[in-house]
């Protein structure tokens, strides 16, 4: 499994979703939703996923996911996942999406941060929200090849993610303390980043 294996889609959609993301990310954000997008595609050929997920859909996703937490997007009220999907809707609207597939982004956005998906109701939701969980704690690292790993965190580096998205959940749980970021920082989300082996692997 290597980057070049997958394709990053050429559409109007995947490419504003890639200037948005560029233009509002820091570099640490910016890396971390790539790796994300890479993630879901290897655990999509892992979990024998990759013939049904909608690709492109998957990438638009993954490059939107956080950008809730940025001041540009942030909502006073909804969670930041919630906010982000907005985003989704209004791009692909953008992009000529039709209205239900536009809903869809919304929806994976919002399911990257429940604990859990279900592959069979949502398999673009399934593999975000395993994906992201791999580059924010560090789970189902064994489920991907140790050189895959190695080449994305060589090509898209972790800088600062620890510290500057360990902040930004913090202060979206505090003036949001109904929404998943609450839940997040208190299941240790912090520690997680912190302790996560994807900060380490480039050591060995």
């Amino acid at each position: 499994m290597r980057i070049a294996d997958f394709d990053r889609p050429d559409t109007a959609a995947a490419r504003a979703a890639l200037q948005i993301a560029t233009a509002y990310h820091s570099p640490s954000l910016l890396n971390h939703v790539q790796r994300s997008w890479l993630w879901a595609e290897g655990f999509a050929v892992q979990r024998g996923l990759a013939g049904r997920a909608d690709h492109e859909l998957l990438y638009v996703s993954a490059l939107l996911h956080d950008l809730g937490i940025v001041p540009e997007f942030d909502n006073a009220t909804l969670a930041y996942e919630d906010a982000a999907g907005h985003v989704a809707v209004a791009l692909t609207a953008g992009a000529g999406w039709e209205p239900a597939r536009r809903t869809r982004a919304h929806e994976v956005i919002v399911r990257h941060n429940w604990p859990e998906v279900d592959p069979g109701m949502d398999a673009e939701g399934h593999l975000l929200e395993i994906a992201t969980g791999l580059d924010i704690s560090g789970a189902r690292a064994d489920e991907l090849p140790l050189e895959f790993q190695r080449e994305v965190l060589t090509q898209y580096p972790r800088l600062e993610l620890a510290a500057e998205f360990g902040a930004c959940v913090a202060d979206q749980a505090e003036r949001k303390p109904g929404t998943s970021a609450r839940r997040l920082v208190d299941g240790g989300v912090q520690r997680k980043l912190r302790d996560n082996p994807l900060e380490r692997i480039l050591e060995g």
